[in-house]
């Protein structure tokens, strides 16, 4: 069975928040239980189906990463008692997401192909092709929009709103610079290029934490280095590490979110590859062999280790 939504009632909890693929549950303000789902949205919409073990893929590859930056940067992370679930510290989120980009493509390519040299106040050279890479990497800031997506803003607009603290803004630019550059070094040794990725902030006190996952398909692009160069030079598709797959299928099956389309129900065989996808992704980017959590009983098993784990931590 896999955990598409979960209804939990834990000890001290407040409230509970369902995102598109993670259910995140606040105890007393103080810490965070967040289950990660095998819930799938692509297009800003949550599938009908689930993919087995993708939950788990996803927590454990952010566990995994939070875990090997924790010199560089405070973290949320307390514990991680179970493989779908990471418990951490209730923090006060900055209402900015750090996007660093080292390679021109998606939202900042599609600016630039319209004529654009500046994204989110920052200078694009000239004659750069799709998927070439930034002389070093840039930083373009996105915010929360009143209707819920993301929009970009400029470090100058952040600050001259109020948004983040000048002293605040530099610690965050900072840290998420170093971030950048140890995932980049992490996913070299792998025979990855990690293209773009987003970071989010909170605060406690006076102390900055790095929050919610970093480095998964989820936030993040990769691309296979092998090839790179000579695909770059001959204007062909990069190789991708992502959930494209799935957006591409759902394309293919006449869907992209827009009115009227209607979500298609995807068989057992693509499900089935795409768990499969999922723990090919897990391997590739941690190096490590994926370990299949037992699927029965899954909302028990969760329930007990976090009530287990909440007793520990109070």
């Amino acid at each position: 069975m896999t955990t598409k939504s979960t209804e939990f009632n834990f000890p001290g909890q407040t409230n509970v928040y369902h995102g598109k693929v993670r259910d995140v549950y606040n105890i007393n303000n103080r810490h965070l239980v967040m289950v990660a789902s095998d819930r799938i949205s692509a297009f800003d919409h949550i599938l009908p189906q689930s993919i087995p073990f993708k939950g788990q893929v996803l927590n454990q590859i952010a566990a995994y990463f939070l875990e090997a930056t924790a010199d560089l940067v405070p973290n949320w992370v307390e514990v991680v008692p179970d493989p779908n679930v990471t418990i951490g510290k209730y923090c006060e989120a900055f209402k900015v997401e750090m996007v660093v980009r080292a390679y021109l493509c998606g939202h900042a390519w599609r600016e630039y192909k319209a004529g654009k040299r500046t994204i989110c106040g920052v200078e694009m050279p000239e004659g750069m092709k799709e998927n070439q890479a930034f002389p070093k990497p840039i930083l373009t800031p996105t915010t929360k929009a009143a209707e819920g997506h993301d929009e970009d803003i400029s470090r100058e607009e952040i600050l001259a709103q109020g948004i983040v603290s000048e002293e605040d803004y530099k610690q965050l630019e900072d840290y998420s610079l170093k971030l950048f550059k140890r995932g980049t070094e992490m996913a070299k040794k792998q025979g990855l290029i990690l293209v773009d990725t987003k970071y989010e902030f909170g605060k406690i006190g006076d102390t900055i934490y790095l929050i919610d996952e970093i480095h998964t398909p989820d936030s993040s692009r990769y691309f296979y280095a092998e090839g790179y160069e000579e695909r770059l030079a001959s204007n062909e598709h990069q190789r991708q590490l992502s959930k494209e797959f799935v957006r591409e299928w759902l394309i293919e099956h006449g869907f992209q979110g827009k009115e009227g389309q209607k979500i298609p129900n995807m068989p057992e065989e693509f499900v089935n590859e795409g768990s499969k996808r999922y723990i090919e992704l897990y391997e590739k980017i941690s190096g490590m062999k994926f370990k299949k959590a037992d699927q029965q009983y899954v909302e028990a098993r969760i329930e007990i280790n976090v009530v287990e784990a909440l007793k520990k931590l109070n």
